[in-house]
């Protein structure tokens, strides 16, 4: 069954990853990869496998090959090239960051996060006010799932430096007013700093109409290979002293932070998973995805109890849930048996977990994307009736 405007078949017949009888709602722990992705990064290692900087053809082709992924990135992300930080993973890049900006902080300074914040937007924040004697406060969350802004309102003050916030909860799909978070964290003098990690296979991510001044993604959640991605405001990244060895180039700006030598071979795949977005294009996954989520939420099973907004508004299709009378952990073996592949536990929402009462176990995930469909999220359903 495809939805009006996206072909799910075409699509899936551009992943091999996806020939086989499991149906993935695993994406929010990562995607499958097309295969142009996979031919992307095995046609580096084969053809252009070399450092930077050299006279020698393999060499200029990889320098080549790191601007083209920089150029790739600003367009993903609304931004200039040089505005775009690539590392090893979100997390790594977020811990390096926050602590290039936080050379500028005093004891006593203040960051707040969220309550639905994956971790890798947290402990940044908790381990360096361990470091320099910060404060760090937490934004609730209404009973609903989505964040307190007025809690945020009262929250912030003239000691807080940054608000950091994501765009979209990895565990229960709520989808944050950005904008306004941005807007509020600006009025107080504070830095608008968001995790976009988990919004970024959902929508477009336009970083000047949400102005934040900072933003990470992770390709693999994007179709993409293993990588982290990051964005930061030009004039914020020209201010901060970038923890870097002394001959790495100072230009252009993002490089700065990029430490040490890239993994040249996933930019390769990076920029032809981006174009693969591009192809398929944003209109059609979220007509698609809105479409099959809202088939999930009209037939879950009564036994399963839903931890989330119930229907496609605000939010993107990652569902978290529990089934009575039988433990997530279990639940996700006895679909693994059935060939469905969905995650359990916290999934790094610690905070969420906690204000959900769900904390130790947590609770199943099924996240979807447009290249699941609506036969598989039948699949699932009938295996919830089934349990």
């Amino acid at each position: 069954m495809s939805t009006v405007g996206l072909d799910v078949g075409a699509v899936r017949a551009r992943f091999s990853a996806l020939d086989v009888p499991t149906a993935f709602f695993d994406g929010p722990g990562g995607t499958q990869c097309p295969d142009s992705v996979i031919d992307a990064i095995a046609g580096y290692l084969r053809e252009s496998n070399a450092n930077l900087g050299g006279a020698f053809a393999t060499s200029r082709r990889s320098d080549e090959l790191v601007e083209r992924a920089h150029e790739r990135a600003a367009s993903f992300l609304g931004c200039r090239p040089e505005e775009t930080i690539f590392g090893p993973n979100m997390t790594t890049i977020n811990f390096a960051l926050s602590r290039t900006v936080a050379r500028g902080f005093r004891a006593g300074d203040e960051v707040l996060v969220t309550r639905l914040d994956h971790d890798g937007n947290v402990s940044p924040w908790l381990e360096l006010a361990r470091d320099l004697d910060l404060t760090v406060g937490f934004v609730e969350l209404d009973d609903d799932t989505t964040l307190d802004l007025a809690d945020l309102e009262r929250k912030l003050g003239d000691r807080t430096r940054v608000v950091a916030f994501p765009l979209a909860s990895n565990a229960v799909g709520t989808v944050t007013d950005a904008p306004r978070i941005a807007e509020l964290a600006h009025r107080a003098g504070a830095l608008a700093w968001a995790d976009a990690v988990h919004f970024a296979p959902h929508g477009p991510i336009d970083v000047a109409a949400i102005d934040v001044d900072v933003l990470l993604c992770s390709p693999y959640k994007f179709f993409g290979p293993h990588l982290g991605l990051a964005y930061g405001r030009t004039e914020l990244l020209r201010s901060w002293r970038p923890y870097k060895v002394r001959p790495a180039a100072g230009e252009p700006l993002g490089h700065r932070f990029e430490t040490g030598t890239l993994a040249h071979e996933l930019l390769a795949g990076f920029v032809a998973a981006v174009e693969y977005v591009e192809q398929i294009g944003w209109e059609a996954i979220r007509a698609h995805e809105r479409a099959i989520g809202e088939r999930f939420l009209a037939g879950l099973p009564e036994r399963c109890t839903l931890h989330g907004l119930p229907t496609m508004e605000g939010r993107v299709p990652t569902f978290a849930f529990t089934v009575a009378g039988v433990r997530p952990r279990s639940v996700a073996e006895r679909l693994a048996a059935a060939g469905i592949a969905v995650w359990d536990g916290d999934y790094y929402a610690v905070e969420v977990m906690a204000r959900l009462g769900l904390a130790p176990a947590g609770a199943v995930r099924a996240g979807f994307v447009h290249y699941n469909t609506a036969e598989e999220v039948d699949r699932l359903l009938a295996a919830l009736e089934r349990l």
